[in-house]
């Protein structure tokens, strides 16, 4: 009776570990764990909407040599887009963000460094956002009001924190996976697969093949009737929330 006593106080110990590892909670009750009723801070990853509006989104970290030509596939599809960028990034080309932003994309921020912002504490956290918006509201001359994690990592302090700062943390629903340097043709099949109305695409502006993809996710897409708007555009800015499976809704 003992051992086995021992063994559930154990399994339940190790499910609160996990909870508390994994979700940013410094102190998990047993029972909220067992009745699913543990609650975290999610970041949008699509949004719940009839309408058949959609986001593509860039992470720019490294390199520019596909950026321009980027522009001028949307600019042939009249698609307006979100791109993220790193601070070191925005500083090491600043004439592609100003283009960028010029041609009525969002420029948004991605951190300032790059580094797994789950693990910063709250000032930390702070630092890298408000360098990386200056760098960029230097350049644009607008406003930076969403945060997108680098590796997608965040916790409940990441999320919090960002919240407290104004801005809107943003992950994805759709991943081209265009990192792992699939073909054209794969990354335009998972694109074209996955999305739905309100749903926000992940993609890299250095991407070995994502240029050559563009052209066919646009084409396919918008002849099924979807409207490529920026996330700034796509997400609700209040009276929402969002569930535990990151769809942002309306109250």
């Amino acid at each position: 009776m003992k051992k086995r006593f021992k063994k559930v106080f154990t399994a339940i110990l190790s499910v609160i570990t996990f909870f508390s590892l994994c979700f940013g909670v410094s102190k998990v009750d047993a029972d909220e764990v067992f009745n699913g009723n543990v609650k975290r801070a999610i970041p949008i990853y699509n949004v719940a909407t009839d309408e058949k509006k959609i986001s593509i989104s860039f992470d720019c970290a490294w390199g520019t040599e596909f950026t321009d030509g980027m522009l001028s596939v949307m600019d042939k599809y009249n698609v307006k887009s979100t791109f993220f960028c790193v601070q070191f990034w925005v500083e090491k080309y600043p004439e592609t963000v100003k283009k960028i932003s010029d041609a009525g994309h969002e420029v948004e921020t991605h951190s300032a460094t790059h580094k797994y912002m789950s693990k910063l504490d709250e000032q930390k956290i702070k630092d890298e956002i408000n360098t990386s918006k200056e760098a960029i509201e230097k350049i644009t001359g607008k406003k930076v009001t969403l945060f997108r994690p680098p590796y997608g990592d965040y916790n409940d302090r990441l999320i919090n924190t960002v919240s407290s700062m104004g801005l809107y943390t943003i992950q994805w629903d759709v991943d081209s996976l265009d990192w792992k340097d699939l073909s054209k043709e794969k990354i335009t099949e998972r694109v074209i697969k996955k999305v739905k109305c309100g749903s926000i695409i992940l993609c890299h502006n250095n991407g070995a093949h994502t240029l050559e993809a563009l052209p066919a996710i646009f084409e396919v897409l918008i002849s099924q009737g979807y409207t490529f708007v920026p996330i700034g555009e796509l997400i609700y800015k209040q009276g929402y929330f969002v569930d535990t499976l990151g769809t942002q809704r309306k109250k």
